[in-house]
């Protein structure tokens, strides 16, 4: 084959040792010459490995603490030289460069370096690696010539080709890993400029600098967690990517007890179920059933097992199928209590599972995804996110202001008690997390505070407020009702008032809220003013 190049000689310096040693004894079996820097080399000389020192072949020794060591055209002239064009092979001969076949190099640990606790800024700097970006770009952009290899997990595919090409690389195989090798340049890179943006000084003379958080230009690292089966249908493929540095609890990060594979819709709606199930801990331990990424049932109460009961009976209809998530370890109680044959999720999600519960879920069902998220940090849950749309992606902080009764207005009706304020806490909690338009209808039931019926994803909020009345059915009466936006007429309001709610919440900002105010003064019903618009469209 025409596209074959024998390997002779190799660059390797590696901050990672794993799997090193193994590697080069291949290589040297193979006739291969081996060239290395630092602790690379003096680890392969401990092996009793032949290697070439780099300051041999540039003449130059390494200085200014390692951070000039193989930026020379000796190296590099080595990497680049394209051996097809008579003028580079003229260069490589009246220079005595020799051409280098193979770079085998993973920088320095700059993306744990910049999380790790106790590092200072100068500590982090320093392990920003220049040689071996340049390394792997120059081999990269050869490919024609030469193969860079970036991780030990590459060693294997390396030997495998040479083993079928008697000592060769394919061109193929070199521009499969040359396109890896920028990838790996491009997120490590994107890690600095995340890390430099966010330990930027202040700006001079208090000027707002919008920057800081949404850069004008927006480098971001994803790493593929996992491949699925198929997107939100089976002819749209699809995988699930990790956002590198943000450690916050993730569906994408849980440990997966026992089920199948989970899909892109399982994802996505998982996804929703923990965020809220993790707003509404600040009231208490947290059970959340969603189904399209809309809450069927949310319940709030002094034991999970209560909280469950109450997010259970919220829509069970809608909840067959869907996703249960949790804010407290799951118990042996609340596993008993899904032991009703009428019952079935595709996912459980808790921050862990204790003794005897997940055997008996699994029991349950032999194909239900357990995932163990672990602790959810309300400190560390993430502050961006992303929307793609055709030729581009919308970025905007993530909406979690906790929800604040006691600085809402009191517009109209009577004065409400702190038990009022609990439930319509809640409930605005449950209205952030529905798709817009959205109207949700809940209140205590018991020692819960729960869903009692939703209308979400609506084009008028007179059609959401009609859809939670349906769905809450009798329980409406006495109810809470919640909107995520403010009601543009009193119809909507009216609606919720001949349904029995007592109290009704929203943002307020309306030209004709004071029509809404005296509607509700009319009735004797409670209405109160967020001030805080919660769409999620």
């Amino acid at each position: 084959m025409d596209d074959l190049v024998p390997l002779r000689r190799a660059l390797i310096s590696v901050s990672d040792k794993t799997g090193l040693v193994d590697l080069a004894r291949a290589l040297v079996a193979r006739g291969v010459e081996i060239i290395s820097t630092g602790g690379t080399a003096k680890a392969l000389e401990r092996a009793a490995l032949p290697v070439t020192p780099v300051e041999r072949v540039t003449g130059f020794p390494e200085i200014m603490d390692g951070r000039v060591k193989t930026l020379h055209p000796a190296v590099h002239g080595g990497l680049l030289a394209r051996r097809e064009v008579d003028e580079h092979r003229r260069a490589l001969e009246a220079h005595a460069i020799a051409p280098i076949d193979l770079v085998v190099v993973n920088l320095y640990p700059f993306e744990r370096a910049s999380v790790t606790p106790g590092f200072s800024h100068e500590d982090v700097i320093e392990q920003i690696d220049i040689g071996g970006p340049s390394m792997i770009r120059s081999g990269a952009k050869n490919a024609r010539w030469c193969v860079v290899l970036t991780h030990s997990d590459q060693y294997p595919r390396l030997l495998d080709e040479l083993d079928r090409h008697a000592g060769a690389t394919g061109e193929y195989f070199r521009a499969r890993l040359a396109a890896e090798a920028f990838a790996r340049t491009a997120a490590y890179d994107a890690a600095i400029a995340a890390f430099l943006g966010a330990e930027a000084p202040p700006a001079p003379g208090g000027i707002i600098d919008a920057s800081r958080d949404l850069p004008d230009v927006l480098p971001l690292r994803l790493t593929r967690a996992m491949s699925l089966r198929y997107g939100e249908n089976p002819h749209q493929r699809a995988a699930a990517y990790l956002r590198a540095g943000d450690d916050g609890p993730s569906v994408l990060r849980a440990r997966q007890l026992h089920g199948k594979e989970l899909s892109y819709n399982n994802l996505a709606d998982a996804g929703a179920a923990l965020e809220l199930a993790r707003a509404l801990d600040a009231s208490g331990p947290a059970a959340v059933v969603v189904k399209h990424t809309n809450p069927c049932g949310a319940g709030v109460a002094p034991t999970l097992e209560r909280a469950l009961d109450g997010a259970l009976a919220g829509d069970p209809l809608a909840a067959y199928g869907g996703i249960l998530a949790c804010s407290r370890p799951f118990t042996l109680g609340a596993a008993e209590r899904l032991a009703d044959p009428a019952l079935f999720f595709e996912v459980i999600a808790a921050p862990a599972f204790e003794p005897g519960a997940a055997d008996l879920l699994k029991a349950r069902w032999r194909l239900v995804r357990l995932l163990e998220i672990g602790p959810l940090d309300p400190t560390r849950p993430g502050s961006v996110e992303f929307r793609s749309i055709p030729g581009g992606v919308l970025v905007q902080e993530r909406d979690l202001s906790p929800s604040r009764p006691e600085t809402w207005t009191h517009a109209a009706g009577p004065a409400p008690d702190r038990r009022d304020l609990e439930a319509a806490g809640v409930m605005e909690q449950v209205v952030r997390a529905l798709t817009s338009n959205a109207v949700c209808i809940g209140g205590r039931d018991g020692e819960a505070i729960r869903l009692f019926g939703a209308g979400a994803g609506q084009m008028d909020r007179v059609a959401s407020c009609r859809l939670a009345i349906t769905k809450a059915g009798d329980r409406a009466r006495g109810g809470v009702a919640a909107s995520d936006a403010f009601f543009p007429f009193p119809d909507g309001p009216s609606l919720l008032i001949e349904a029995g709610v007592r109290l009704i919440v929203h943002p307020g900002g309306s030209r004709r809220d004071q029509e809404t105010l005296d509607v509700c003064a009319r009735a004797g019903v409670t209405c109160m003013l967020t001030g805080m618009r919660r769409f999620r469209h």
